[in-house]
């Protein structure tokens, strides 16, 4: 029989009296990472039951509007690169960072 081996990320989230988050932290420690402070996150698990994607959407309140543009372009490029690995769909992945190109335009994080 197989040694499994079993991973846990933990997500530690301080909220204010109206439940808003000041601080989260995360640790993954198969990642290297143990309690490291973050502003921002974002979680997508697939729900094959239902055939729906479930999400949780969280970023502190003093966390910077530019820097949230930018993360949210980081994570487009990234979800295009997962998307070729899981389909090998080089057409739509090409499509895809066209539009994070456009996004990143429109936003003016491009350096010049």
């Amino acid at each position: 029989m197989a040694n499994n081996h079993k991973s846990e990320i933990k997500i530690d989230i301080e909220l204010d009296e109206n439940r808003i988050p000041e601080k989260l932290r995360w640790t993954a420690k198969d990642g290297g990472v143990e309690n490291e402070e973050t502003k921002a996150m974002l979680l997508s698990v697939w729900n094959s039951k239902s055939k729906e994607s479930l999400r949780i959407d969280l970023w502190t309140k003093d966390m910077p509007v530019d820097e949230m543009k930018i993360f949210f372009h980081q994570t487009l490029v990234a979800m295009s690169d997962t998307f070729y690995r899981a389909t090998q769909d080089e057409k739509m992945s090409a499509t895809m960072k066209d539009f994070c190109d456009y996004f990143a335009e429109k936003l003016e994080l491009k350096q010049k």
